[in-house]
């Protein structure tokens, strides 16, 4: 049982659609779903397996990526009347969530690439509990980055794990002689750390819940010290403040995009 064998078992339980069973037959029909406000479309082909997996068939009538105005149709949907409803809702939740996320993330990428054209926007791991791979999947269909999928597979040293080793000092060393070769980055929330750090061959210093004017002075004397180091900023950066960042930031990454999106409304009209 995959992902969407559990939504769809969250929705129809052992026993199904009871009012739509009890109300149809084997009557045949065909819908369309509309883009009920401007956005970025990404879902479609989540809500195509969904459709599939309920015995009905969906057709894209736009790609994921795609930017489309409201009232747009983005998919005819065809198959008995039953199978569509049976997948109705979960189809139109995995494109509201995931579009939702998409055009939050375009909209930034727009905004910061206009003060710095090389900026990256990337989610966290602020992501729902078992829908993190159809969130940060969003952040990449709206050009953002996913950034570590988990804790498996990105060095990430965080504050934590600083002060239970000692010192930033003493956890790279670990890392370096535990995962020889292995990319970098620290974690650090003042110029001290950031600067100490910076000497000691890292690929990637992440400015953790740094105003963004101390950030820029602290990007540029890690700068001077290493230029190959990535700067990347995070913690309390929000639609209303990013701007403040992306001047200076190699990385901007920020839990918003997954955590605070509003999501997309989508509708599906039977015809």
């Amino acid at each position: 049982m995959d992902d969407i064998d559990r939504f769809l078992k969250e929705d129809l339980g052992d026993i199904g659609d009871i009012t739509s069973d009890a109300l149809l037959g084997d009557e045949e029909s065909e819908g369309v779903i509309i883009a009920k406000e401007t956005c970025i479309v990404a879902g479609l082909e989540e809500a195509k397996e969904v459709f599939n997996r309920c015995g009905a068939c969906l057709r894209k009538l736009v790609d994921d990526g795609v930017r489309v105005e409201s009232g747009s149709k983005v998919a005819v949907v065809s198959g008995s009347s039953k199978s569509i409803l049976r997948g109705e809702r979960l189809a139109l939740n995995f494109l509201g969530r995931m579009s939702g996320i998409a055009t939050l993330t375009r909209r930034l990428v727009d905004i910061c690439r206009k003060v710095n054209p090389t900026v990256s926007i990337a989610a966290t791991r602020k992501t729902t509990p078992g829908f993190r791979f159809y969130e940060k999947k969003a952040v990449v269909i709206g050009g953002g980055e996913s950034h570590r999928m988990g804790l498996y597979d990105a060095i990430l040293i965080k504050d934590n794990h600083i002060k239970i080793v000692g010192s930033a000092e003493e956890a790279i060393r670990r890392i370096q002689e535990k995962l020889p070769g292995k990319p970098i980055e620290v974690e650090v929330e003042d110029e001290e750390t950031a600067l100490r750090v910076a000497n000691l061959n890292v690929d990637t210093i992440m400015l953790d819940n740094i105003p963004p004017y101390l950030g820029r002075v602290i990007a540029e004397k890690i700068r001077e010290i290493n230029d190959g180091i990535r700067i990347e900023v995070s913690g309390g950066i929000t639609p209303d403040n990013i701007l403040l960042y992306a001047e200076y930031a190699d990385r901007i990454s920020l839990g918003y995009i997954t955590h605070s999106v509003r999501c997309i409304d989508f509708s599906l009209e039977i015809e």
